[in-house]
Formats: C-alpha cells, sequence, structure tokens
C-alpha cells in the first residue's frame, strides 16, 4: 500500500473513531421502563392528559428538552429530577426508543372551539401578528425534526398549558414561543390547543 493508500485508511479510522455512536433502543427502552413510564407510560403513548405524549416526537427536540430539564433552562422539579438522573448516553437513547414509536391519533373535545383552532393553526391572527402554527409545526403537525416539535394528536390540556407557560414566561426555553403565545388570549390557546389534538 502506497503512503496515498496508508493516509486514506487513516483518515478513515480517524473518521469511525469519532462518528458519534448509533442510539441503542434496546437501552432506551430500559431507561423508559425503569424512570419515564410512570408518567409518559411504557411506549409514552396516551398517558395522562397533563403529561406530553412521546411517541413519535423527533429525537433531537426530545433530547433538547431532557438536556434544557437537565441545564435547569427549562424548569419543572419533577422532570429537572428525572434528567439529572439520565448520561448523555441515555437521553440519546431513550429519545430515540420514543420517536422510533408510531404515534397513535388524538381528537378533539370541543366542536365549538375547533373551527376558531383551525383558523389559528393554518393562518394565524394576522392583525396581531401571530403566525400560523402551521408555519413551523407543518400543515398536518408533523413538525420539522431537529427544528420545531411534532404537535399532532398532543392532548389538549398539556399543549394548553404549556401555551400558558410561553406566555407567562414560566416556561422560557424558546423566545419564539413566547412571543407567540404572549399575544394570543385564553380563547386563542384553548381552541388552538383543542385542534391540535385532533389534527392528523
Amino acid at each position: 500500500m502506497g503512503i496515498f493508500g496508508l493516509l486514506l485508511a487513516s483518515a478513515a479510522a480517524a473518521n469511525e473513531a469519532h462518528a458519534p455512536a448509533k442510539p441503542d433502543l434496546v437501552k432506551g427502552q430500559a431507561t423508559s421502563t425503569q424512570v419515564c413510564a410512570a408518567c409518559h407510560t411504557a411506549d409514552g403513548s396516551r398517558g395522562s392528559p397533563a403529561n406530553p405524549i412521546l411517541q413519535g416526537q423527533h429525537p433531537q427536540y426530545l433530547a433538547k428538552q431532557l438536556t434544557e430539564f437537565k441545564s435547569g433552562q427549562r424548569k419543572n422539579p419533577v422532570m429537572q429530577g428525572m434528567a439529572a438522573m439520565l448520561s448523555e448516553e441515555d437521553v440519546k437513547n431513550v429519545a430515540a426508543f420514543y420517536a422510533s414509536k408510531q404515534a397513535k391519533p388524538g381528537f378533539a373535545k370541543d366542536a365549538g372551539l375547533v373551527a376558531l383552532g383551525e383558523r389559528i393553526y393554518r393562518g394565524g391572527i394576522a392583525d396581531r401578528q401571530i403566525p400560523a402554527c402551521a408555519a413551523c409545526h407543518s400543515p398536518n403537525g408533523a413538525g420539522i425534526p431537529a427544528q420545531y416539535p411534532r404537535l399532532a394528536g398532543q392532548h389538549s390540556d398539556y399543549t394548553e398549558s404549556q401555551l400558558n407557560a410561553f406566555r407567562s414566561g414560566s416556561r422560557a426555553n424558546s423566545l419564539q414561543m413566547n412571543g407567540v403565545a404572549a399575544k394570543m388570549n385564553d380563547r386563542e390557546i384553548k381552541a388552538v390547543s383543542d385542534y391540535i389534538a385532533g389534527l392528523r
């Protein structure tokens, strides 16, 4: 093998050594069972409406939230305690595990608010410069991996509580969402949260 061949082999070995390890879904499932299942169910499905559905969520988004709970950037006493127990590898594995699950569809509860929720989600509120939710979270609520979370089918109670937290500033890990929610009233927040719950 000539010098050029040796250099190529050396570069390939160096790249392989620095490549991040792929998430381990079996370890992710074990973390889910031991740490997360009591609040989020074993597979992140439709548990308590107060807690988010994690099935089908983008792994980058889940990892970001867990990391921000761990650092205290996102405040929640329960989640800060749970995230503190997780290593960086645990976070990647459990995020990948939940992302690998197919999210089950949800449903809206308040037929009287769904039309308003759909208008806000799809078109925003122009006179108050409230952007359409669909612009970032996509028309079907699938979100954009590594940037915006999947919303489709999320519990309306949970979405409403998070929008209220963004509005009050008690959730401060997304300045963009703080700005959007600050312009919305209670009825609009409730309507868009309910619409999201039935979005598919």
